[in-house]
C-alpha cells in the first residue's frame, strides 16, 4: 500500500523538486499540493493523506499554525516541518504544535524520502544536520532550563505569531474562528505573562525567539 504525502510550500519550484523525488519511489503517492496554509488545511481534510510536508514561513497561515489546527481538524496526518531555519526556538515551536519530523531545507532533497518513511512507521525524524541541537535542547529541558515561550499557550504563541506577520486584531480572528474580543485578551495576557508593556518590544521578543521569519530589523531571514 503506497503512503500519501501532500505538500504545503510557497515556492512552486520547492513543492516541484520535492514531488518528483517522493514520486521516483513506487511506494510514495503525492495526492496534492499547496503554497497557501489556509487553503491546505481544506484540501487535506478533503484528500486525508498520511504525511503533510509543512513549510514554516508562508505568507498568512504559517506552517505553524496550519500545524497546530491539523492536529484538531486531521490528527491523522503526520506533519513533518519543513524550514530554512535550524534554531532551537523553531524545532520547538514545530515540535509543539505537533510535527513529527524536522527537514532543513538545504538537507530536504537528502533526506525527504526518509523522513516520509520513518514519520510513517510512527517515529520521529530530524535533519542530520539539527539531530545533536535536539537532543541538547532535550536536555536542558530535562536540567529545567526553560524558554521564556513555555509561559505561553500554544494558543497564545499562534496569535504572537500572527502579530508579528503585521496582522491586525479583525484579521487574525478571521484565520483562527475566534472573536476580535478573545485576541486582545490574549494579546493582554501574553504581555502580562512576559512582562512587557509595550506592542513593540512583545514583536521584538517574538523575533528574538524565533516566532517569525523576520530578525529585528524587519528582513526576511
Amino acid at each position: 500500500m503506497s503512503i500519501s504525502v501532500f505538500l504545503v510550500d510557497d515556492h512552486a519550484v520547492v513543492r516541484d523538486g520535492l514531488k518528483m523525488l517522493l514520486e521516483a519511489r513506487t511506494d510514495i503517492r503525492v495526492v496534492g499540493s499547496v503554497g497557501d496554509g489556509s487553503v491546505a488545511l481544506r484540501r487535506i481534510s478533503e484528500l486525508g493523506p498520511d504525511i503533510v510536508i509543512m513549510d514554516i514561513s508562508m505568507p498568512g497561515l504559517d506552517g505553524i499554525g496550519a500545524t497546530m489546527q491539523l492536529q484538531r481538524s486531521c490528527p491523522g496526518a503526520k506533519v513533518v516541518i519543513l524550514s530554512v531555519h535550524s534554531t532551537s526556538e523553531h524545532i520547538s515551536r514545530g515540535l509543539r504544535a505537533g510535527a513529527r519530523g524536522y527537514l532543513v531545507k538545504e538537507s530536504a532533497g537528502d533526506e525527504v524520502v526518509d523522513a516520509v518513511y520513518v514519520v510513517q512507521s510512527g517515529r520521529y525524524y530530524f535533519s542530520r544536520a539539527i539531530a545533536d541541537k535536539v537532543l541538547t535542547n532535550f536536555l536542558e529541558k530535562e536540567r529545567g532550563d526553560s524558554s521564556p515561550l513555555d509561559r505561553l499557550s500554544a494558543r497564545e504563541r499562534e496569535v504572537l505569531c500572527l502579530l508579528t506577520e503585521g496582522k491586525t486584531n479583525q484579521e487574525i480572528a478571521g484565520a483562527l474562528f475566534i472573536s476580535v474580543k478573545t485576541v486582545e485578551t490574549y494579546r493582554c495576557r501574553m504581555m502580562q505573562k512576559l512582562g512587557i508593556h509595550d506592542f513593540a518590544s512583545l514583536v521584538k521578543f517574538a523575533i528574538r525567539h524565533g516566532l517569525t521569519g523576520l530578525d529585528e530589523y524587519g528582513s526576511a531571514g
